[in-house]
Formats: C-alpha cells, sequence, structure tokens
C-alpha cells in the first residue's frame, strides 16, 4: 500500500510549478454552459494534487484543458497559464503536441474509448516511444513488455499483442496507463486512473504513481474515490459547479472539512459502518426490507465453464434469495464476470446448471428463455459497449418496454430516469454525448425498466461518482424494500460490496476460496487471499 499522507517522504515541492494557471475559464458557447469558472492550481515537481467532484463538476473539462483538450468550441481564458515555464495561452497544435506525451502523459477514465480498436496494445505504447524518440527500434518491444509489467498486466509478452477489445476492463486500463508513462513525462494528468481496477491492481499502480511522485514527477489526480485520494496526494481542491469550494493538504480537507459539499461527499463514501443506512440523505432511514424466510429465486449449482484450457468458473455454487444481495467479489479474471455471464444464460456452462425460481435456466433453448428474460435483467460494467449508439437515451430505456403503448413506454423511461437521478432531457441526447456517470445511469434505468426478480449487477457504480454512486446504491437499497429484487453484485470495490450486500462469494482463479455473511468475511477473513484483498483497500484519514 501507498504510505500515509502523514508519513510519505516525496520529493519536497520545487519553488516554480511545472505547470500553473490562474482564473481559469471553459466556456462552450454554441451550448451556452460554462463548464470552468475561474479555478486556479498550481502543480510542482514532486507533488501529487487531487481533484474531486461530482460528475460536471468541471474536474475532468479542467484537467483536459492543461492539455489543450478542452474540445471543439471550447473558449478557454486565463490570467495565467504556464507550462514548464512556459505561457501556454499561445500554444499552436504544434505546440501542444510537442507537450503531450512526452511533457505531460494522459490517462483517460475510458480506455475503450481511447485505445485504437484497430491496433494492439502493443503497437499503441510502441508509436509513442518511436513519436517521442524515446527508444530506439530495436528495443521498443523489450520496452513495451517491460511498461505493461509495470502496470501489473500479467503475462506482458502475450498481452502485448492482444486488441482491446479481447482484454478486460481492468486489463485495458492498465495498457491505457503504461501509454501515457511511456515517454517518463515531467507531469502525469490521471483522470480516473483506477476506476476500473480491482483494489490489489489499483494498490499496484498507486504504488506505481507515488513512486513516480518520489523521483519528482508532478502529478494531478482526478477522481471521485476520495479514499484512493487520501492516500496518494498532498494537496486536494474540491469542485462543483465549475468553482473550487474548498482546497488545502489532503489529511486535513478528508479528515476536518470546512465546506458543508466536502462534508456531504465525504457522508456518501460507502463502507461497513454505513450498512443499513441511507448514504444520499443520512438524516433519512433506508426502507426495511421483509423479515422472515424469502424464497429462493436463483441458484447455480457445480458450475464450470474453460476457455480453451483456461477454466474460467470452476466448481461454483451459490444461492440467491428473494430481496437479499449476494456479493461477488476478486481481481480481474478471477471469473466473478463470466459467473454474471452465466447466471443471465448468456453462456452455457461446461458442466453444473442455473436455475431461475426453481426451473432450468442453463442449457435450455433460448426461444425457451425469452418470455422469462423479462425476470433477470444486467446492469453492465461499460453501457458504451452495449448500447446501440444510433439511439437516443429514451429508445434505449425505452426499449425493454415493448409490450406497453408508445405513450406510456416513453412516460415510462422518463420516469425511470428521474429516478436514477438524470434529467428528462437527457432523452434526446446519444450516449457518446454522456458523462460515463450518466451512461452507467442510463443501463440501470433501462435495467430496471421489466420490474425483474433478479437484477445482474456486473460494477454498477465503478463510473460513478461518490454522491451519484450514494443514489443508485440507495436506489437499489428502495428497489429491494419495496419490490423484493435479489442481486447479484460483481465489483471490485470493497467498500461498496460491505455496504450493500447480506453474503458475499471470493473468486480466484475460477474458484469460490471464501464465502459466508459480508462482516465475517471482510471482518475476519480465513483466506490469505481475502486477506490480501482487504489489506489492499485503501482508506480515509480518520
Amino acid at each position: 500500500m501507498t504510505e500515509p499522507v502523514s508519513v510519505r517522504t516525496a520529493v519536497r515541492v520545487a519553488s516554480e510549478p511545472l505547470v500553473a494557471v490562474e482564473e481559469l475559464r471553459v466556456s462552450f458557447p454554441s451550448a451556452g454552459v460554462e463548464a470552468v469558472r475561474g479555478v486556479s492550481l498550481s502543480v510542482a515537481p514532486g507533488e501529487c494534487v487531487a481533484v474531486v467532484g461530482e460528475s460536471g463538476s468541471g474536474k475532468s473539462v479542467t484537467a483536459r484543458s492543461l492539455l489543450g483538450l478542452a474540445g471543439p468550441g471550447a473558449a478557454v481564458r486565463a490570467s495565467r497559464f504556464t507550462m514548464a515555464g512556459r505561457d501556454a495561452r499561445g500554444f499552436g497544435p504544434r505546440d501542444w503536441r510537442r507537450i503531450r506525451g512526452r511533457f505531460a502523459g494522459l490517462v483517460l477514465q475510458d480506455a475503450l474509448v481511447s485505445l485504437d480498436p484497430l491496433r494492439t496494445v502493443g503497437d499503441e505504447i510502441a508509436e509513442v516511444l518511436a513519436v517521442h524518440d524515446v527508444v530506439p527500434r530495436p528495443g521498443r518491444t523489450a520496452r513495451v513488455v517491460e511498461l505493461l509489467a509495470s502496470v501489473g498486466i500479467p503475462d506482458p509478452e502475450i498481452r502485448a499483442g492482444q486488441y482491446p477489445h479481447e482484454l478486460s476492463g481492468g486489463l485495458r486500463q492498465r495498457a491505457l496507463i503504461a501509454s501515457a508513462v511511456a515517454a517518463d513525462p515531467e507531469l502525469i494528468i490521471a483522470d480516473e486512473p483506477t476506476t476500473a481496477l480491482d483494489v490489489t491492481v489499483q494498490a499496484q499502480i498507486l504504488r506505481l504513481l507515488a513512486d513516480r511522485r518520489a523521483a519528482g514527477t508532478a502529478v494531478l489526480l482526478i477522481s471521485h474515490d476520495l479514499a484512493v485520494v487520501a492516500s496518494l496526494a498532498d494537496r486536494v481542491l474540491v469542485m462543483k459547479d465549475g468553482l473550487v469550494v474548498e482546497e488545502g493538504p489532503t489529511e486535513r480537507v478528508l479528515s476536518s472539512p470546512g465546506h458543508e459539499y466536502t462534508r456531504s461527499l465525504l457522508a456518501a463514501v460507502p463502507s461497513a459502518s454505513s450498512r443499513g443506512t441511507r448514504l444520499s440523505a443520512p438524516a433519512v432511514p433506508l426502507p426495511e426490507r421483509a423479515a422472515g424466510h424469502a424464497p429462493e429465486v436463483l441458484a447455480a449449482t457445480d458450475l464450470s465453464l474453460s476457455y480453451g484450457s483456461r477454466r474460467a468458473v470452476d466448481g461454483v455454487s451459490f444461492t440467491l434469495h428473494r430481496g437479499e444481495t449476494l456479493g461477488v467479489v476478486g481481481e480481474s479474471g478471477s471469473g466473478k464476470t463470466t459467473l454474471a455471464r452465466l447466471a443471465l444464460g448468456l453462456f452455457d456452462p461446461g458442466s453444473g446448471e442455473v436455475r431461475l425460481h426453481g426451473q432450468r435456466w442453463s442449457g435450455v433453448r433460448e426461444r425457451r428463455r425469452r418470455p422469462r428474460r423479462p425476470a433477470i435483467q444486467l446492469i453492465s460494467q461499460n453501457p458504451l459497449e452495449s448500447f446501440d449508439p444510433r439511439h437516443t437515451v429514451g429508445r434505449l430505456v425505452a426499449e425493454p418496454l415493448r409490450g406497453l403503448p408508445r405513450r406510456e413506454r416513453r412516460a415510462r423511461a422518463l420516469e425511470l430516469l428521474e429516478r436514477v437521478g438524470l434529467a428528462p432531457g437527457l432523452a434526446a441526447r446519444h450516449p457518446r454525448e454522456l458523462s460515463g456517470g450518466q451512461r452507467q445511469r442510463v443501463a440501470i434505468a433501462r435495467a430496471l425498466g421489466p420490474r425483474p426478480d433478479v437484477l445482474v449487477c456486473d460494477e454498477p457504480v465503478s463510473a460513478l461518482d461518490v454522491s451519484i454512486q450514494a443514489q443508485v446504491l440507495d436506489l437499489l437499497a428502495e428497489i429491494q424494500a419495496e419490490d423484493g429484487t435479489a442481486l447479484l453484485f460483481v465489483s471490485h470495490d470493497l467498500g461498496v460490496v460491505h455496504h450493500i450486500s447480506d453474503r458475499v462469494l471470493v473468486m480466484k482463479d475460477g474458484r469460490v476460496v471464501e464465502e459466508g455473511d459480508v462482516d465475517d468475511v471482510f471482518f475476519l477473513p480465513r483466506h490469505p487471499y481475502t486477506r490480501d484483498l482487504v489489506a489492499a483497500v485503501p482508506r480515509l484519514p480518520t
């Protein structure tokens, strides 16, 4: 784990920052939006500055503006804007191309969008080495493998020859980080760099960033994970509606916040202590779920599935009852997402079976499964992969409601958008016009449409900032209380799983290594692997 702020031995901040901006304003005149309204910040060699805030607060626009990537039609103004001692206000396209990659590396939130789908990840990284003349041609392949290994990618020689769609979300994100640091930049701008990563790999990435900071690299970290910020940042800026509402040393801001908005962000962080309470409005109790023995709605018996010689799921059994949440945790590649797909009937197991409401669900013809599909719905990790980009948000949410009249279907879609915290006006937009968090909320609204008995949640809140995450987790709790919906909840975030789950399965290499009551497993883990997962979780200062 990264050392806590109070005992950190980082390189002392130099007197001249690598990047400094004062009164930064970013507007989009055609849309009539001012996204950033007078933000000032600086980052010095060996310093990590974090920017936190809700989706739409302006934090990502601020970060992109520092690299000339605010977007088409953006108007960027500042009273001062220096990069490596140069006045960046007069930079043209060629100046910015020289800055990107060599002076400043950028790690974006959505690796699937950022990586070229037509090139292997090895070629993507090698291009950075070639463009900036970092490594001679004969040594590039070896350097690519070193970079992939340095960010925790297993079998880096094999992964270098694979395309982004062949990698899991976590592996794609790690490949993107390797590309960003390939030219050994003086400044790393990391926009949600660990969002898609499990806790042990997240710890590796945080160590990597901490090591680079200790060697003198400046880091600007954009994150909604306040515990990650606590583990790495020296200073933190809290943004809301394009303004910085609080800033200061990380430990002080996160342990003794002065602004009400900062306090609300901290109160929304899920953990063991928040179980049974409402995150978005702590003063309002969560509805109670029905007591007594609940009927079984989904069950798996001795499930196994292989891809070639690799056993992705190996002898897994579980039961899920009405109104219950079963958490599934483990590292990327542990088999938890494959288990979710088997539960959904998207794959049939090589052996074993899945039962839905006591009737066989796996191994039957799709035409027999189709009438029962409304009973089990998916909230996926990356909705952009599953959405038709030609469809509007309203059409995507209304699509599963085909049995309703058109007018009623549209009204129900707008109601669902409002329930997950989205304005009705977004119904006319397309998925790529939304932020990552907004797309995830659309996916949740779409899944809720058929009023399912089982929701299979594959990283459903991984792209959301803490306040919206809190709303969604509270919403899921309300749905469980009102409708008795059961959740199979797959996540790498142990705090979220501890908050929402009744029981938990811990998976490694396709097998369940530990299971039981969520408090028992996380507070008194028996298996060494579970103990490693729990120890790797970053924590807020107390």
